[in-house]
């Protein structure tokens, strides 16, 4: 909720489970004891950019006991004497004050930390994902099987259409078979009257040749 003009925190919903809360550059001077009540697990507070006056504002934030880095930098409370010194004072819980320590070490960036919550989930859900799902494996095996069937089906669609065809062609070479047989029969039959009237040619020309004697 950065930069809105924001006054004031009394509306603020309950979210027991946020972590870190950004409220800079609004207009924010005190009630900050409604953050405890309503985010009382905040680990980050931003409320740089404030119009953040003194101490006693500050106070209220004793009760945010897991809060580890509070960001008041552009508050007119940096301006006083032993700033930082007495913010760590009054908040012994906090390890990082404007984002550095009591030693002037630097805090680790926030994206880094984001980064290395969302690997640890990630490496949840890959563990979840791991294994395969209960009857995974029969329904697998019921596609191979269902896969063999059809497979078999179109195998014997394709021996049935062969086998037709095949008997079709043997029908039509077996009339061929007939017409040949057909057509040698008559040529026998051709040939056996031809003979025959050549005997019978014979037969009267011997005849006629007794007649002339």
């Amino acid at each position: 909720m950065a930069n809105v003009e924001l006054s004031s925190l009394a509306r603020l919903p309950s979210l027991n489970k946020l972590r870190k809360l950004e409220l800079s550059d609004n207009i924010i001077s005190g009630g900050l004891e409604v953050l405890a009540e309503k985010c009382p697990n905040l680990t980050y507070l931003n409320l740089s950019g404030n119009k953040i006056k003194d101490l006693s504002t500050v106070e209220a934030l004793q009760n945010l006991k897991n809060l580890k880095s509070l960001d008041l930098f552009n508050c007119e409370i940096t301006n006083l004497e032993d700033y930082r010194e007495s913010i760590f004072e009054l908040l012994q819980q906090i390890t990082y004050l404007d984002g550095f320590d009591q030693d002037d070490n630097e805090a680790p960036d926030s994206e880094e930390e984001d980064e290395e919550d969302g690997d640890e989930d990630e490496e949840d859900e890959e563990e979840d994902e791991a294994g395969p799902p209960e009857g995974y494996e029969e329904e697998e095996e019921d596609d191979e099987d269902e896969d063999e069937d059809e497979a078999g089906s179109e195998v014997g669609e394709g021996e049935e259409e062969v086998g037709l065809s095949y008997l079709m062609k043997e029908e039509i070479q077996d009339e061929e078979d007939d017409d040949d047989y057909v057509d040698e029969g008559e040529e026998e039959e051709e040939e056996e009257e031809e003979g025959l009237r050549g005997e019978k040619r014979k037969r009267d020309a011997e005849d006629d040749g007794e007649e002339d004697d």
